[in-house]
């Protein structure tokens, strides 16, 4: 099962692809704990789309790409901003940067899935692709 979303880059946006990715789970069979936390690296990829891909600009859009297959999930988020190194982001774990607000989500991301991939897009911009195997078996697929 796939399903792709193009969103307004807003933080409201968030929840509308939170929401399609819970009933894509609904849809196969999955939930639970495992859930919750691809959804947090959703929400943790999206976020820094739009506050640091796009510095809060509507007028962009964020794609993001979802496919349930036999025992992955494999997510895709797309923006249209300038692109980064995520080598340069400091560990958020470190003492000198505990009370820094930056780094965190990424640091969420690769705890939570089990691969995460940083590119640039075709038309510039970063993409964030993720997957992390299923513990639980979709029931459909």
């Amino acid at each position: 099962m796939w399903a792709t979303l193009s969103l307004e880059s807003r933080f409201e946006s968030i929840e509308i692809a939170e929401r399609a990715l819970a009933d894509l789970f609904v849809e196969v069979g999955l939930g639970g704990d495992e859930e919750y936390w691809i959804l947090t690296a959703v929400r943790e990829a999206i976020a820094n789309a739009i506050r640091h891909g796009h510095h809060g600009r509507p007028d962009e859009s964020v794609r993001v790409d979802y496919r349930v297959e036999a025992g992955s999930v494999s997510i895709t988020v797309v923006d249209q901003g300038e692109g980064f190194d995520p080598a340069v982001i400091p560990d958020p774990r470190d003492a000198e940067n505990l009370l820094k607000p930056c780094g965190r989500g990424i640091f969420y991301m690769r705890r939570f899935m089990d691969e995460v991939i940083f590119r640039h897009g075709a038309g510039g911009g970063t993409m964030v692709c993720m997957s992390r195997k299923l513990t639980q078996r979709p029931i459909k697929e």
